[in-house]
């Protein structure tokens, strides 16, 4: 499969997320991250093209940010899990995520 993510840096985390699209769901897992989008498993995913708002939760870094996304891909099969890529994230979400991306590479080291 040919890979299309522009952003590098994905990395795998236990960080849990909140997000709103047709349903709210609370506290499920990021399984990856990057600067373009997550990957969340969830009991139920959203359909491709649907517009979710996400709340991540940095506790390492003290913060919070809500983001907007769109689903790109979904998996309605065990483990149920779809694709976020992010959408028109503001300058101080982008410095948070890149923050924690460091955190984290850095544990791996």
């Amino acid at each position: 499969m040919e890979e299309r993510r522009n952003a590098p840096n994905r990395i795998k985390t236990e960080v849990l997320v909140d997000y709103r699209g047709t349903h709210v769901v609370l506290y499920h897992r990021v399984r990856n991250l990057s600067l373009g989008g997550i990957c969340i498993e969830a009991p139920s995913v959203e359909p491709v093209g649907k517009h979710v708002t996400l709340s991540l939760s940095f506790p390492d870094l003290h913060k919070s940010i809500e983001v907007e996304g769109e689903v790109v891909w979904a998996n309605d099969e065990a483990p149920r899990d779809m694709g976020i890529r992010f959408i028109n994230l503001a300058s101080d979400q982008i410095e948070t995520i890149k923050a924690y991306i460091q955190l984290e590479s850095a544990k791996e080291e």
